[in-house]
Formats: C-alpha cells, structure tokens, sequence
C-alpha cells in the first residue's frame, strides 16, 4: 500500500459521500469503509482502493491498486489526483473553526468533524457531473450521468464485477448527439456538454488558463461558454478548481439544508450568513450536503475529539 499523509482531522467517508453525493453514483463508490475508483493514468486505467487505517484525529490513509499496474511515473501521477480529489491538501483547521463557531452549525459540525471538500478527477468529469443536474432533482442529475457513464464510460472488470471509469472528454466529443439524448439529456444540455467536450479536446477550454485567473474572471468567462450560467460556472470552480471562495447562487439543495440547519424563517435572508464565511463560503454547499447524508445515515458521526486545537 502506499501511504497519502495528510493533516488531521480527517473524515475519509464524508468527504468521499459528499464527492459521491448519491450512493448509486456509477464512478465514486464507498464499500466496506473503503474508497473505490477507477481512474485515468498515462499508463491506462488503474482501479484503486483508499482507507484510513488509522482514525479521524490521528488519520493513516493508503492507496493500492487493485487492477493495474502503472509505472512510477503513473503512480506519481495516481497519488496527486488522489490528493486533489480527497481534499487532502487542504488545511481543514481554518473551516472547522468557522462551523463549530456558528452555535446553530455547531452539532453537525462536531457530526462531519473532518470532512474535506473533494474535487472532480479531470476537467471534463467536472462539466459532466454540472450540465445534466441543471434544473433537475439530485437524484435524476445522478441517474443521468449513471447512464453517460455505462455507454460511454470504458471499465475494468474485477472478480466478475464492472467498475467503471468516467467518460473522456473525446468520448463524449465524438458521441451522437441522439446518444447523450438518450442517456436523459435534453437537446440543449446534449449540444452544450458535447461542445465542452470538443473544446476542451481541443485546448480551447484548458483547465490551466481558467486555474490561471481571478474568481470572478473565470467565473466571467465560464458563463459565457454555451449552456453555463452563474450557477453552474460556480460549480465548476467549487467542485473542480477548488475555489472554496465561490458559493454556487440559487442551488435549491445547498440552500435548504442551509436554512434547516440555521433555523431560518421564510422571510429571512440567507445570504449575510453565507458571506460571513468569506473565503470559505463554498465549504457551505459541501456541509449542506454532508448534513443531508448524515441525516440519511450515510455517514457515521465523527467521534469527539478529547484534544482540540
């Protein structure tokens, strides 16, 4: 196995549910207290399996491969992604500070002690998993992309059982548009997530010009790319560059559990209460999330801490 090091606390299972966000998600699996994924390489595909071996306050996460066998180079390359995915860089001290302060966030806060925000795999999975939940329920955003993921997802097979990988970018550039119709997609969202893919096949939409700029230029510039608008632009920069500044404006989700959480009446405003945590507004959508799964028992409360920092 080889070790991910990482600073505590650490919450492996709510931050791979909320990578997840849905247990019948095709490409993000949860099993067993371990991460399941199949991943891209410069070798080729790579099914890998992560665990804490150690515990929330004292984390010990480790990789290995299940299927494959990448070259040094490749493992170089799996260890980084495995990295940005899981959040695993980033200090998780300065956003639970801000949660537990908020007396109304404070019990779920303690609950998801831990939880990192992740991010999508590659720059293209990040289009995908945005463009088919415009305007739709959670649950049909993840059955829609469940069905992308199956014809045109390459997979590996391991004890008699698929895992699949998440459709490249040229994969879905070269579907039929009648294709990506069927998997659920309306014509709109069928042409727009088919020019993505073109254009970031292409280089006209690379993930380092965009990483390159301000939040509010790429967030400009994002919008104005055929099917984006501020909601999903935010998305992209939340869930795939990690901007943690960007909270995705008017996600019916994120601000429902949110006026759950802080007991807000109807007439209330949401939006002081976001801006309060500044650079770590986005964490926001993630403990939305979090808070609803561990609602539904998908993820397992985090012990208390006998230390706190």
């Amino acid at each position: 196995m080889y070790q991910l090091s990482t600073r505590a606390p650490f919450h492996l299972e709510a931050t791979v549910r909320v990578l997840q966000r849905r247990p019948a998600n095709l490409v993000e699996a949860w099993e067993h207290e371990r991460y399941l994924r199949v991943l891209r390489t410069s070798d080729d595909l790579v099914l890998v399996e992560v665990q804490n071996g150690g515990t929330v306050d004292e984390p010990d996460v480790r990789y290995a491969l299940r299927h494959g066998d990448p070259c040094t180079v490749a493992r170089r390359e799996l260890a980084q992604t495995l990295r940005k995915v899981l959040g695993l860089d980033v200090d998780p001290i300065p956003m639970q500070r801000l949660v537990e302060a908020d007396r109304k966030l404070r019990p779920t806060a303690l609950a998801l002690r831990g939880m990192r925000p992740p991010r999508f795999a590659e720059w293209f999975e990040t289009f995908a998993n945005v463009v088919p939940f415009q305007q739709v329920s959670l649950d049909a955003g993840v059955a829609i992309v469940g069905r992308l993921v199956e014809r045109l997802g390459r997979h590996l097979k391991q004890n008699g059982r698929r895992f699949y990988a998440f459709p490249s970018a040229q994969a879905v550039a070269g579907a039929r548009l009648e294709t990506l119709r069927n998997c659920g997609l309306s014509s709109q969202k069928a042409e727009s997530l088919r020019y993505l893919a073109r254009a970031i096949e292409s280089g006209e939409l690379a993930e380092d010009t965009i990483s390159g700029m301000s939040t509010n230029d790429a967030l400009r510039a994002l919008g104005e790319l055929p099917g984006l608008g501020p909601w999903s632009a935010s998305l992209v920069l939340l869930r795939g560059l990690g901007r943690l500044d960007v909270f995705p404006p008017g996600d019916v989700g994120a601000t429902r559990g949110l006026r759950k959480l802080m007991d807000l009446g109807p007439a209330a405003s949401l939006s002081p209460r976001v801006e309060r945590f500044g650079a770590y507004r986005g964490y926001l959508y993630f403990y939305s999330l979090g808070s609803g799964l561990l609602g539904k028992g998908l993820i397992h409360t985090a012990p208390r801490s006998v230390v706190r920092e």
